[in-house]
Formats: structure tokens, C-alpha cells, sequence
């Protein structure tokens, strides 16, 4: 991958080098500092034969400004700075590393005409330029089109009044945004690399961190009686794996709160194979394990006081001689059988066991899984908001709130009965589809069915964490959602 920028916080001063970054508010005039940059004041005419009004993530370059010894002068539109909230700054830091590319070193001043930064505010430009100079390239061994090299490494220094508490706030931020790249890099891998057990091997590291990884492998599942997400890899020669991530920063006698990640590694659909257009983008159908270990990363760099287990199911769901076929009838781990119609409808199945495994080992507080589950989300919601479905208001509240805080957007989607009738079985307990109508609403009523009583919440990410549309912060093909979104769940709601 392309190597992360280093970030440091100072004083505003003149006595700097390479491109510095001035932010201007929409309609607004010019910082006060622009004259410490432009002694002969050419910059004014500039902006003007730009046509250059302050509107977000537009800009306006003057290269070598005269009486300097800078690269470029660069003014960078802020919007309104009524949009200036959480997710604003963000934006605002991933459009400053956008305007800086390949420059070697960056100084973004924080002096905005009518608009007051905090050090709050510095960090979360910081974290948005990380976010942006993501680019997954370690397979590329040529230069780009243009023959020239990125450098290797942009140093941003931002200009702020207080870079002491800036760099506090921004310590936070980084960990959880080492936890986004890390989801980005699970998703972005290809399946030949990323099977489920380098995927494994991956989850282990974070024990560096301190957490507690467990790993069990096909014959410990066996055990459990996980025939649900065993039948989904019995037609690869990759063996499945569950990975079970504890993170204790919490009270010992606090129970967990838990999430669960769907983890197949790649989806040909089995038996019910799938088109051939399209298939490669499977190897991101783990986008939900991958934000589930991208999480536990976030949460244990940044040391939250919080005790919480993360769970993942790794599999591949290939087709051969010993794949199962539609018509099989699995038991899963909690007992209950389940009518195989469809083997494309397989990351139920593994959601299944690893959610009634979870419950009932850890008896959380809550359950969220996160998983690409169905091409239905896709059609009801688009590619901004995740699928929310769950069996409590309160939770899903909170996480509607979470979203619209940082950008990673929910939107709750109907359960019940009627649903729920939809895949019941004359010859199992249920069966693993219910029809053409309400895919994703079907799905989520058959994961319901391995919850119990917990508060649980199913987030259907098949629009949002891969294939998701270039922003502000991500012109990734892994979007690495969910990682902040339940971050911020944790912390306002869960922690202390």
C-alpha cells in the first residue's frame, strides 16, 4: 500500500516551505494570514480570474508566488461554515490532501475568515487526510501514466492555535483510522492472497495491541455442532476458521458488548453459482469481518474502557464434488435445521453459528453483526446508507445517531412476522431463503432466529463497504465502513 502521510501540529508562522494550504469559508474573504504567504498580494486577483467563491473542495493555485520561497500557495474552499460539523472537517482534511498530492511537504493553515477552529476541529483534518491518501498499489511495480512517482512519504504540519491538544485529540483519531485502513486492506486484498486462514493470521496481530485472539479450526467447530457454517466451506480445500477477538479494557465484572463479522473470503455462490460478470468483486464479501477486526484495532490502540469481543466466520464458499447442494438440510448450533435452497444464500448460514456462539458463550450486552448479505439492500437503499435491522429501538436509535454523526449512514429497515413466515420450511425448521420479495428484510428475519432475547442489530453493508463510490475520504474500492460508524457507538454510549 502507499505509504501514510506523517502529520504534525505548530504554531502558525511564516517560515515555512513547499505548498501551504489556505482555507477559505464560502463567500467569506480572506484569511488574515493570507498576506504573511502573499506579500505582494497577487493572490486576490488570482482567486478572482479562478472565479473562485470558497465552495467546498474547490480551490485556486498560485505557483511560485513572488516574495516567497514556496512551491504553491493553494486556497482551499471550506463551504459554508454552517456545514462545517464533525463529518465537514473531515471532508475538508481529505480535500486538502487531495489539493497537496505529491507535494513533500504541506502546511495547512487553520485560519478561516467568520470560522473559529478547534483542536478538535485540527485533528479531524488530519484524520481526513489520512483516510484520503489511502491507495491500495502494493501490487502495481510500474509508475503512473505520466512517468513520474508519487514521493514516498508528504509531511503535513497543520497551523493551529493550540497543537497541544490537537495532537492529544488527533492520537485518538489515528487509532481508529489505523483500524478503517486496516478493513480497507482486508477487502482490497485478493482472494488468492487472503484466504481464511492468512485472514486468521491477520486478526492474530492484533495481539500486539492487546488483544485476546482465539482461533478455531473446522474440528473445534465440528464439536459445536456448527453444521450451518460448515456446510458453506465444505466445497473449498481452504479450511474455515472462527476467530474470537476479546479486548478487556473494561470492568472485570462488565459483560461484553459484541460484534459479529461475515468472512467469506470469496462467494462463487456454490452449487447456485453465480454470473460470471461481476464475480471477481467477491473477494470482498468478508467486508463485514473486515470491519469487525478493524474495530477491535480501533478500540484497542486507542485503549477504550470498554470490554468487547469481535467474532468473525471465515470461509470460502467454492463449488466441487463435496459442496453442499441445494436441497441439503443442515443443523445449525443452536439445534435448529435449516433447508438449503439456495447455496449463494450462504453468509446466513455462517451468521448463524457465529451468532448463537457468541451469545451464548459471552451473554453480551448487545450483538451487532455486520455483513455483505444481499444484493436486495442494494436495490431498496443505494450505496450511502447500510441496511439496519433490529429487534430493539433503543440500539438502533443509537446507531442511527452514530451514522448520521460520523457519515456512515443507517437507515432501519422492517422486520416481523409476516416477514418472518416467509422462510419457514415444509421439510426443515426454516429454510435459508424466502422468495424474490424482501431479500434483505427475509435475510435479516433468519439471522433474528439465533439471537434469543439480546438486543441485536443487523447491519446489511453490501452497498457500503466495498465497490462504494469515491468521496471526500475514500477513492478506495474498500470503503472500510463501519469501523468509525461503531467506534462512535462504543464511545458515547458504551464506555466508562
Amino acid at each position: 500500500m502507499s505509504q501514510r502521510p506523517t502529520i504534525s501540529f505548530a504554531k502558525p508562522s511564516s517560515q515555512t516551505e513547499g505548498v501551504v494550504v489556505l482555507l477559505n469559508a464560502e463567500e467569506g474573504g480572506l484569511p488574515a494570514s493570507a498576506s504573511t504567504f502573499d506579500p505582494q498580494g497577487v493572490l486576490p486577483r488570482a482567486i478572482e480570474a479562478a472565479s473562485f467563491k470558497g465552495k467546498s473542495g474547490t480551490s485556486a493555485d498560485l505557483l511560485a508566488p513572488h516574495g516567497t520561497s514556496l512551491d504553491r500557495l493553494v486556497v482551499l474552499g471550506a463551504g459554508k461554515p454552517s456545514a462545517l460539523d464533525e463529518s465537514g472537517w473531515l471532508k475538508l482534511g481529505g480535500a486538502v490532501q487531495a489539493a497537496a498530492r505529491k507535494a513533500k511537504r504541506v502546511t495547512v493553515v487553520l485560519d478561516i475568515d467568520s470560522v473559529e477552529a478547534s483542536a478538535e476541529d485540527a485533528a479531524r483534518i488530519a484524520m481526513g487526510i489520512l483516510l484520503r491518501a489511502y491507495n491500495f498499489d502494493k501490487y502495481k511495480t510500474r509508475k503512473d501514466d505520466n512517468g513520474d512517482d508519487s514521493p514516498k512519504e508528504t509531511a503535513f504540519v497543520i497551523a493551529c492555535a493550540d497543537p497541544q491538544a490537537a495532537k492529544k485529540a488527533f492520537a485518538e483519531l489515528e487509532a481508529i483510522a489505523g483500524g478503517v485502513l486496516l478493513a480497507r486492506d482486508l477487502v482490497n486484498e485478493p482472494a488468492n492472497i487472503l484466504g481464511p486462514v492468512e485472514f486468521a493470521a491477520k486478526a492474530k496481530e492484533l495481539e500486539k495491541l492487546g488483544v485476546e485472539v482465539e482461533i478455531l479450526e473446522a474440528a473445534d467447530m465440528e464439536k459445536l455442532g456448527m453444521g450451518a457454517l460448515l456446510g458453506v466451506a465444505q466445497g473449498s480445500e481452504r479450511p474455515a476458521k472462527l476467530v474470537v477477538m476479546q479486548w478487556n479494557g473494561g470492568k472485570a465484572k462488565d459483560k461484553p458488548v459484541a460484534f459479529v463479522g461475515k468472512g467469506v473470503v470469496f462467494d462463487s455462490g456454490g452449487i447456485s453459482i453465480k454470473p460470471a460478470a461481476g464475480m471477481e468483486d467477491m473477494k470482498g464479501d468478508m467486508g463485514g469481518a473486515a470491519a469487525v477486526t478493524g474495530l477491535m484495532h480501533a478500540l484497542a490502540a486507542r485503549k477504550a474502557k470498554v470490554n468487547v469481543v469481535g467474532i468473525i466466520g471465515l470461509v470460502e464458499n467454492m463449488l466441487d464434488g463435496k459442496a453442499q447442494r441445494p436441497g441439503d438440510i443442515v443443523t445449525s448450533m443452536s439445534g435448529q435445521t435449516i433447508e438449503v435452497l439456495n447455496t449463494d444464500a450462504e453468509g446466513r448460514l455462517v451468521l448463524a453459528d457465529a451468532l448463537w456462539y457468541c451469545n451464548d458463550r459471552f451473554e453480551p450486552r448487545f450483538m451487532i453483526n455486520l455483513a455483505t448479505l444481499t444484493g436486495a439492500i442494494l436495490i431498496a437503499l443505494g450505496q450511502h446508507h447500510a441496511g439496519l435491522f433490529s429487534n430493539n429501538d433503543e440500539l438502533a436509535e443509537r446507531l442511527f445517531a452514530s451514522g448520521q454523526s460520523t457519515g456512515e449512514k443507517v437507515w432501519r429497515m422492517p422486520m416481523g412476522p409476516d416477514y418472518d413466515k416467509l422462510i419457514d420450511s415444509k421439510n426443515a425448521d426454516m429454510k435459508n431463503i424466502g422468495g424474490r420479495h424482501a431479500g434483505a428484510i427475509t435475510a435479516a428475519q433468519f439471522l433474528q432466529r439465533f439471537v434469543k432475547e439480546t438486543p441485536w442489530a443487523h447491519l446489511d453493508v453490501a452497498g457500503t463497504a466495498m465497490a462504494s463510490p469515491a468521496n471526500e475520504i475514500s477513492q478506495s474500492w474498500a470503503s472500510g465502513y463501519g469501523v468509525r460508524l461503531l467506534d462512535r457507538l462504543v464511545r458515547d454510549h458504551y464506555e466508562g
